[in-house]
């Protein structure tokens, strides 16, 4: 099996690794079925590397259909230990504007109809989620957008927290005003259970949110409309693409430490050796 180092999950927009050499395609299954797509191996900057379309190439699934279990597993099956996701995002602050960053550090769940656990029907864990996001990763990502030379371009927020709702349709006005009084930056449909998941799964996650539009707060900007979402996404895919190469180079070389390689150690509640040996099987892979 091929053995890949970094994980890259393109969203919106992104849906194929430019700097990607030597690619090849693997059709994966997992105990939670097939992931969106083939994923994609290869190198860059000879670093090893594996790609996912999140929604598929050609953009098939919504939010709600991702499956988002056969996704992480299947990376986890490459070997990846570091994950990192490309967002599109709404802004709910005046000041993260359409075409800025944001390196979300915390997450609102408010999603409703997603497997959210790899655990559970003969294994338990409680993973810690207070911190959600790994500190080193996102600090990868923000020195990749300077390294890339693009730190007098993009306008980059360090921290924020993610709402993550169900969709497919975006909010209604009322919920845009209330994820703004919860404290919200930015919202989106993808992070969550993503990055539960990926803790799960011991691999570092960190994702790098690029701002498309200001959601439908706002009192004198349009609301948000796929066609401009997708206008405003389009226009940063390239320098996502050199930020994502800056940082699998950085990753590569200094291999940073992280507290979710090693998150199920206090997170077991039932001890290996007491898992029937199905489960043990559907699960050993976050132990290799």
């Amino acid at each position: 099996m091929t053995h890949a180092l970094i994980g890259i999950i393109g969203g919106s927009g992104l849906y194929h690794m430019d700097a990607l050499r030597d690619a090849h395609e693997h059709d994966l299954e997992t105990p939670y079925g097939k992931p969106s797509d083939r994923v994609v191996t290869g190198t860059v900057h000879g670093v090893p590397v594996a790609f996912l379309a999140r929604h598929g190439r050609g953009h098939r699934l919504t939010p709600s259909e991702l499956p988002y279990r056969a996704n992480i597993h299947a990376l986890r099956q490459l070997g990846v230990r570091y994950l990192v996701s490309f967002s599109a995002v709404g802004s709910l602050r005046e000041e993260m504007r359409p075409l800025d960053m944001v390196l979300p550090d915390q997450f609102i769940d408010l999603t409703k109809r997603r497997d959210s656990t790899f655990f559970g029907a003969g294994a338990v864990a409680h993973v810690s989620l207070a911190q959600p996001v790994c500190v080193n990763l996102s600090d990868v990502l923000a020195r990749a957008v300077t390294e890339a030379g693009l730190g007098d371009t993009i306008r980059l927020h360090r921290a924020g927290t993610y709402v993550c709702i169900e969709g497919p349709q975006f909010s209604t006005m009322a919920e845009s005003h209330w994820y703004r009084s919860m404290g919200a930056s930015v919202i989106g449909m993808t992070n969550m259970p993503e990055a539960k998941l990926a803790r799960e799964a011991q691999m570092a996650y960190a994702t790098l949110a690029m701002v498309t539009d200001y959601d439908c707060w706002h009192p004198r900007e349009a609301h948000v409309s796929a066609e401009t979402a997708i206008a405003n996404l389009m226009q940063n895919a390239g320098h996502a693409q050199a930020i994502a190469a800056e940082a699998i180079r950085i990753l590569g070389r200094e291999m940073p430490t992280s507290a979710a390689h090693t998150a199920l150690d206090a997170a077991l509640v039932t001890g290996r050796e007491s898992m029937a040996p199905q489960v043990k099987q559907r699960l050993q892979v976050f132990w290799s």
